[in-house]
């Protein structure tokens, strides 16, 4: 029966500044830095060894992952990094704070862009270009709905991750909450209206348990006083 942890990176400095990120590269707070190490904390209580862990191309999440990593002895485990773990790509409000832009479009609107499946932020007018993805021949969205983010994030997960929890080898993935909503739709089985009710906060693990068949068994969410909430069912 493998296990799966997921994770969402610490605060970085977009997320205490209260501005939209996507693909912009910010850096970890010093919060954020302390979220991962109590991550690393509860994570090593519950002695999961870990064969592989996956993260974006964000240094807030492959930071994270460090932190983890060292705090559970398992720095040794080969790190994944690729571009489909990445935040969804917000266009034009990246960049722009949460609260200007909701006076702006009102709280329906923007909870719709933020939260909805289908829903797509304002584009980009311009594409954007940097080499890490250049050298990949992979095109920066000029935005993405979650629902994009899933179609891009779903293959990534079928052809490494999935194959390595059947051969019953735990894994962790370190990402972020757009990605991870995407992910947990999935795994869940989410329709596509109730996952605007869904929020990923910073730095709390959920570990997933699976049968021979990777359906979800068990899902627990792992809190930083060393308490959990699980929520058992038989299939996805």
């Amino acid at each position: 029966m493998a296990e799966l942890v997921i994770v969402r990176h610490g605060q970085s400095q977009a997320n205490r500044d209260n501005i939209f990120t996507g693909w912009t590269d910010v850096p970890l707070t010093p919060k954020g830095i302390e979220q991962g190490e109590m991550v690393g904390k509860e994570l090593q209580k519950l002695g999961i060894q870990f064969s592989d862990a996956y993260t974006s191309y964000m240094q807030r999440a492959i930071v994270t992952t460090d932190i983890i990593l060292a705090a559970i002895n398992q720095l040794y485990i080969p790190v994944h990094k690729t571009w489909r773990l990445n935040e969804r790509h917000y266009g034009a409000l990246s960049g722009r704070n949460k609260d200007e832009v909701k006076q702006e479009i009102g709280a329906e609107q923007l909870h719709k862009w933020r939260r909805g499946f289908k829903d797509l932020p304002p584009q980009l007018k311009t594409r954007q270009h940097e080499r890490r993805y250049d050298r990949l021949g992979v095109k920066i969205p000029l935005s993405e709905s979650l629902e994009m983010t899933l179609h891009r994030l779903l293959p990534y997960w079928e052809d490494h991750i999935a194959p390595r929890l059947l051969d019953g080898h735990n894994q962790l993935i370190v990402a972020h909450g757009s990605s991870l909503r995407a992910l947990i739709k999935y795994l869940d089985g989410i329709p596509d209206d109730q996952i605007d009710k869904v929020e990923v906060p910073n730095g709390k693990p959920i570990l997933y348990r699976f049968d021979d068949h990777l359906n979800v068994i068990k899902k627990t969410f792992i809190t930083m006083d060393g308490e959990t909430d699980d929520n058992t069912r038989t299939s996805k």
